[in-house]
């Protein structure tokens, strides 16, 4: 059964051109469905493997309180994993055919107000080289919407002070994104000056460092960001990704069009996008009742 999963990783990577997240999230779900299969079935070939199987383990993880959202990629992992086996021979009939994620309601993803915003970015200290980096990814996030995997892959080349853009590469994807001119002082006074602060050694190109001169990563920033979101006494779970969808809704609130949002953040697909056009009519709607003497 390893041999099969490490075979459908290779041709995640080389056939299909997933992107890094992608392949991760699908060695995992896969993984823990292996597992489950050999110890609460006792099965070791994937060609064992009934749909009774796997809808077990679809009400396993319900029960073990999963989120719908976890069930649901683990179904979409499952799919795509079993058609990959039936079409290298490996099984001769595909169990997953019938596998249906459960039905859940779409819980609208939190976002910050522009005064939460506000109070965040201003939590660096810029007088210091560590708060001049910091305020350098949080501008620059929240000013171009950008996933984090995309903040921390940045390369010094990519960024354009001149022309006020960054050139972000997604899954072989360019695209230009612009960015205003809070981000860009941010950007400036970190390039110019505390980056050089970081850099052990020879210069790899990385945008954004940690102390060690090493490339930042998503653990790195996401603790940098919980912290001067509890300075800012901002309650919510806020994540990177809060920010990515407050800029998106914030572009739309100040009349930006979908299509416009849609190549910024990179979506595929407009109806991806659209979420957040929802999101702003439902906040609209909620300070109506609240404001409107005759609601």
């Amino acid at each position: 059964m390893e041999n099969a999963i490490l075979d459908f990783i290779e041709f995640l990577k080389q056939k299909k051109k997933s992107s890094e997240n992608t392949i991760v999230s699908y060695e995992r779900d896969i993984r823990k469905l292996c597992r489950y299969l050999q110890e609460t079935h006792g099965i070791t070939q994937w060609k064992e493997v009934t749909p009774t199987h796997l809808t077990s383990y679809m009400l396993y993880m319900e029960k073990q309180n999963y989120a719908s959202s976890s069930v649901s990629r683990s179904v979409a992992s499952a799919r795509t994993f079993f058609q990959y086996l039936l079409k290298e021979g490996m099984i001769k009939e595909n169990p997953a055919d019938e596998l249906k994620p459960p039905k859940s309601d779409k819980k609208m993803p939190e976002i910050l107000t522009v005064e939460q915003v506000t109070s965040l970015l201003s939590q660096p200290d810029r007088e210091t080289n560590k708060g001049m980096r910091d305020s350098a990814m949080l501008e620059l996030l929240y000013a171009t919407g950008i996933r984090v995997s995309e903040l921390i892959g940045l390369n010094v080349k990519d960024v354009n002070l001149k022309l006020d853009y960054i050139n972000c590469t997604d899954n072989s994807k360019e695209r230009i994104i612009p960015f205003g001119g809070a981000a860009k002082k941010a950007l400036a006074d970190y390039v110019n000056g505390a980056r050089n602060a970081f850099i052990l050694g020879e210069d790899q190109g990385w945008l954004f460092t940690n102390c060690q001169g090493r490339p930042m990563s998503r653990q790195g920033f996401w603790k940098i960001l919980k912290g001067y979101a509890r300075e800012a006494g901002i309650e919510m779970d806020i994540t990177p990704h809060t920010l990515r969808h407050s800029f998106a809704v914030h572009m739309i609130e100040n009349g930006a069009d979908l299509r416009s949002v849609q190549e910024m953040m990179g979506h595929s697909d407009i109806s991806t996008t659209h979420m957040y056009l929802n999101m702003n009519l439902s906040r609209m709607r909620n300070v109506y009742e609240k404001a409107h003497p005759r609601k």
